[in-house]
């Protein structure tokens, strides 16, 4: 049977649902740098726990020791933050990975640059490392623009600025913010000092006009996929609901309800965009910006598939296991894509981040005890939709839900939950009466026990 190790720290989906489809491919080892969740054990051959372990190039030899002593046939992560350093390790190892180039989907500098030099459609950015620098970018750009980290991820610590800005006070934000985030083990593994490669861009004026009928959708899509030996393969786009300021994602949404047509130019760009960073093997999410009389514009790709339960709305709706598929193609087994893009299905899907404000960005004006078990779900959505909450993103019960953080990102969510409904409409409404209705929700289930 063959041996896959994974590399376990925060991000990624949760291991209750990532462990069980790398198990069916062979035995799995698991190297991890903070505790395994009790629910995700049952899946593994064994566990060694580093919370200790050393990080840059010596993280990349003791995973490479790790690995040999268990005679590993593939290794694997689907955190953000251990990409490249699984990348280095499978290099070094000649095991299938994602190979050298996957620098460039980390550091947001080069993925841009990268980008330029491809003539891939992005918007005006500067490199920034100052204060001082940050002053010139905001003179040389059109604002507002986006001050975001390099290798950030969750939309942490990214902040809008305008011409009159104070940049002294923005730095310092940003900086609070990223401290926050490597606290809960938010920080990249193998490049080190990465807190000052900050990036500031322009923000493209996104619009939903001319690409869907209605009010009520993300002016972004991402397209999900896998590259293959160097090779692209796009499987299906999955839709937003509008983020919440700045940037905040809440809800991804399957199938996308798009035409065929466009849908078809978005998987074309979002080739373009894969294909100019040259990687080798490994799950890819690009997310890109819907914008006026058809235009459209990379906001970043990610070598790993989309966090919070994107690959299980890919299952639901589409019926088939990128996770799963992924591993195959490591451990070298023959993988059967689709020819094109997957764009119609039966049922529909969502991962829906709950935060205290509404679906409009309006924050909660109470704090009510995070207890969904005892909200009246039927109350918000329609029969036939069905919720289900997963623990690994869930805060404590019991607790007061926290006063919204523009520049929290992803740290603001209070729970996660998978929406499935039969069919996309009813989907979306439901999407957007969670988001409304929760606080109401948990007030009321507080009143009644």
């Amino acid at each position: 049977m063959s041996k896959i190790l994974y590399l376990y720290v925060k991000g990624g989906p949760p291991l209750e649902h990532s462990f069980p489809r790398i198990a069916a491919k062979g035995e799995l080892h698991v190297l991890a740098l903070m505790p395994v969740p009790e629910a995700a054990q049952r899946f593994c051959t064994d566990i060694v726990d580093a919370p200790d372990a050393p990080r840059g190039e010596e993280l990349v030899e003791f995973v490479a020791r790790h690995a040999k002593a268990i005679g590993a046939d593939a290794i694997i992560t689907l955190s953000e933050f251990a990409v490249l350093l699984i990348a280095h390790v499978a290099d070094r190892l000649g095991l299938a990975g994602a190979g050298p180039n996957l620098v460039r989907a980390r550091d947001k500098r080069l993925m841009r640059e990268t980008w330029r030099e491809a003539k891939v459609p992005i918007p005006d950015f500067r490199r920034v490392e100052s204060e001082v620098d940050l002053l010139d970018a905001l003179t040389a750009l059109t604002p507002p623009v986006l001050l975001k980290p390099a290798w950030g991820a969750g939309s942490v610590a990214q902040l809008v600025l305008n011409a009159h800005t104070d940049v002294a006070e923005a730095w310092a934000e940003v900086a609070d913010a990223l401290e926050l985030g490597s606290q809960v083990g938010m920080n990249e593994l193998y490049a080190q000092d990465t807190d000052g490669d900050l990036l500031v861009e322009e923000i493209f004026s996104g619009t939903t006009e001319g690409w869907y009928p209605g009010p009520g959708h993300g002016d972004y899509v991402s397209v999900e996929g896998i590259v293959a030996g160097g090779v692209y393969h796009p499987l299906c786009i999955t839709a937003r609901l509008p983020a919440i300021p700045p940037f905040t994602e809440v809800a991804s949404t399957a199938p996308c309800t798009l035409p065929d047509h466009l849908q078809r130019r978005i998987e074309e760009v979002s080739r373009d965009a894969v294909t100019a960073l040259q990687l080798d093997t490994c799950g890819t999410h690009t997310e890109i910006k819907l914008g006026k009389n058809g235009s459209l514009t990379l906001i970043e790709t990610g070598a790993r598939f989309g966090g919070v339960m994107i690959t299980r709305e890919i299952e639901e709706v589409f019926g088939i296991d990128p996770i799963g598929m992924l591993v195959d193609q490591l451990l070298g087994h023959e993988v059967f894509y689709p020819a094109q893009m997957l764009t119609t299905a039966g049922r529909a899907a969502a991962s829906v981040a709950v935060i205290p404000t509404n679906a409009a960005g309006e924050p909660w004006s109470t704090q009510p005890l995070w207890r969904p078990d005892d909200v009246d779900w039927s109350a918000i959505v329609t029969p036939g939709t069905e919720l289900e909450e997963i623990p690994a993103f869930s805060m404590p019960r019991n607790e007061p839900v926290p006063v919204y953080d523009p520049s929290g990102g992803s740290r603001n969510w209070l729970g996660l939950f998978v929406v499935t409904a039969p069919d996309v409409h009813q989907l979306h409404r439901d999407c957007h009466a969670i988001l409304n209705g929760l606080e109401t929700g948990l007030n009321s289930a507080g009143t009644d026990r």
